[in-house]
Formats: C-alpha cells, structure tokens, sequence
C-alpha cells in the first residue's frame, strides 16, 4: 500500500481515505467535495462522521465506534489512526489521521499523508501519539500492489 500525500491544508482525512482506497489525492477531494466534506471545514477535523461518510462511499466497512488505543499489537490489521490530538481555541478537539496497515506477513507501517515528510511509511511507533483508532475493512481491496 503506498501512501497518497494531502496537498492542502488539513487534507489527512481525506488523504487517508485516499490510502485506502489507492487513488489520487485529487480524485478522492473531488468526491468529499460532491459530498459536502471540504478539508476547509474544522468539522472534519472534530468529527468522525464525515470521514466514516468517505469511506463508505468507497465501499469500505469502518467500525460504528472509536476504540480507545492500547498497544500496536493490539490493532486490527487496518485502521485509520487519530493522532496528534490537540484542543484549539474555538474549543474543538483537532486530530491528524494516518493509516495503520499490518500486511499478511505481519508487517506493520503507519502511512502519513503529512506533507512535510520525508518519509510517509513510519515505522517509529514510538514517536507516534495514537489517542483511539476505527477499525477498517479492507476484504473487498486488494492493497498488496
């Protein structure tokens, strides 16, 4: 699975999706937008229905809940990772989303589509603050290509 970079501001949910789904960044805003999801709106960043809403649009299956994160070990083989989480200003709770995969050899890799990396496949899961996760479906995609 390669990682598909955000090129706008606060674009990692939609570029997560975009991971997931192994298009362009492009094509997958093109879709938010039609759905009334815009990386502009500081509800996508707070919320997680509008993310849940890309990924079923694509045919994913996402769990209904967050789960509250324990371990590495610990997580499914897909999930969508909220880290960085932070309280702005406005009071709303702000998130980063990166994707986990752990491949069928068991390799495990957290894909982040932050622009500013020079590495986006992260495998220091030290440095990586993960306050809960949402499981994720991949059956029906084939990622290994």
């Amino acid at each position: 699975m390669k990682t598909i970079v955000h090129t706008e501001d606060n674009g990692c949910g939609i570029a997560s999706v975009a991971t997931l789904v192994q298009k362009p960044y492009d094509e997958v805003k093109t879709q938010a937008n039609a759905m009334g999801i815009f990386a502009s709106d500081t509800r996508l960043h707070s919320s997680t229905e509008y993310v849940r809403q890309l990924l079923s649009a694509y045919g994913l299956n996402a769990s209904t809940e967050e789960h509250p994160f324990s371990s590495w070990d610990a997580l499914p083989n897909c999930a969508l990772l909220s880290t960085d989480y932070h309280v702005e200003d406005d009071g709303l709770g702000y998130r980063h989303w990166v994707v986990y995969y752990r491949s069928a050899e068991g390799d495990a890799v957290v894909l982040d589509p932050a622009r500013d990396l020079a590495c986006h496949e992260r495998t220091d899961f030290d440095a990586i603050q993960v306050q809960w996760f949402i499981a994720v479906d991949l059956l029906e995609l084939d990622v290994d290509e």
